[in-house]
């Protein structure tokens, strides 16, 4: 059996680096907001290219608190809007309603899998105060025309990045594109904890402040509280634990991208549609898409290749939000019906790629 993902050989890698860094949390008696912390914090934002990196306690909490910190600086109140993908994980969408925000889902171009630039001007209205963007599947997800929408129409550009550590844009990494980024260090992540956590990245000082006390119970200062906070904290554990994978990550991700290169250069199966685009990736997931999407799952699985379906119930189609249950999105449904999610990690070889390859060749 080829596993879709095997997360114990990966952290096996690097087993002494994580037992040390794990003995030295636990020989400081300190296992909150801590030096192992701080270095971590220092190390993504020197990593991302940001002035300032708050860690906390995983990527919904990131991007949720980022959207509570702008309201308590009076850039955002109840009822504005953010523009966001349609096609996302429900936590990109999450966090703005549980701020009172409105979230405004735009179709993805069916060739990058990314939000459709060409159509988010005309989403545009006078409650717009932001746009998300969603590096999903590890593909960036920023365009220039992007860039220039919240330029001409004063916008915050607002980034999920928890799938696309070590992505780039030119010279730059995603994460340090827009105004603030959420990441997400979720086990299975290209960067990942051994539990749950998160980290905010941003340049501007004031939000750092802010997005910092809230998710310190609202406070600066112990017992002073400015606002009415959450408890969101990443541990010493799973700060130390990250900072020994931060230094392997790149090469890592270099390795998904060469797994990556033999799928898109084998597969040759005309029924199989893999988008493909000029734009850096970093292969948190390689999915393809299938009208007989199930039937190409079972027929991998009975040849032993493990796979994953990612999304198959879009957000507006959710039962928590069915008050966008009626809406239109045929590019969002169809990627959720067809898509399907092959194996694609650094401890995979090329013959595991091969392999797989010819499978999915064969099936008709």
């Amino acid at each position: 059996m080829i596993k879709y993902l095997d997360l114990k050989r990966i952290n096996d890698c690097h087993d002494m680096e994580l037992r040390q860094a794990i003995d030295e949390v636990l020989q400081s008696g300190w296992y909150l907001k801590g030096e192992a912390t701080h270095r971590f914090e220092q190390h993504y934002a020197d990593f991302i290219g940001t002035k300032f990196c708050i860690g906390c306690a995983n990527g919904l909490d990131a991007l949720t608190l980022i959207f509570r910190a702008y309201k308590e600086m009076g850039i955002m109140k109840d009822g504005d809007e953010v523009i966001v993908p349609a096609n996302t994980f429900i936590a990109s969408i999450l966090a703005i309603t549980d701020n009172n925000l409105v979230p405004v889902m735009v179709e993805p171009d069916i060739k990058t899998l990314e939000i459709d630039d060409r159509l988010i001007e005309q989403a545009i209205t006078t409650r717009t105060r932001a746009i998300m963007i969603v590096h999903l599947y590890g593909r960036c997800a920023y365009t220039d025309k992007i860039g220039e929408l919240c330029k001409r129409y004063n916008l915050r550009l607002i980034e999920d990045n928890a799938q696309a550590h070590g992505c780039t844009f030119g010279n730059r990494k995603t994460g340090s594109l827009g105004e603030a980024a959420g990441h997400s260090f979720y086990p299975g992540k290209n960067l990942g904890a051994l539990g749950d956590a998160g980290a905010v990245t941003t340049n501007v000082e004031e939000l750092a402040r802010v997005i910092a006390a809230l998710g310190n119970y609202g406070s600066h200062q112990k017992y002073v509280h400015d606002y009415t906070g959450r408890n969101s904290r990443i541990d010493e554990l799973q700060a130390a634990i990250l900072d020994v994978k931060l230094k392997y990550l790149d090469k890592g991700n270099m390795r998904r991208k060469q797994i990556a290169s033999i799928y898109i250069n084998k597969v040759k199966n005309p029924l199989i549609y893999i988008p493909q685009s000029e734009r850096d990736c970093v292969w948190h997931i390689f999915p393809v898409f299938c009208e007989r999407r199930d039937e190409l799952k079972q027929y991998l699985g009975s040849h032993g290749v493990e796979t994953q379906i990612h999304y198959p119930i879009p957000p507006h189609m959710q039962h928590c939000y069915s008050r966008w249950n009626s809406i239109s999105l045929p590019v969002t449904e169809r990627l959720s019906r067809e898509e399907l999610s092959l194996p694609c990690h650094q401890m995979m070889t090329d013959k595991d790629a091969e392999m797989i390859a010819e499978i999915i060749n064969l099936f008709c």
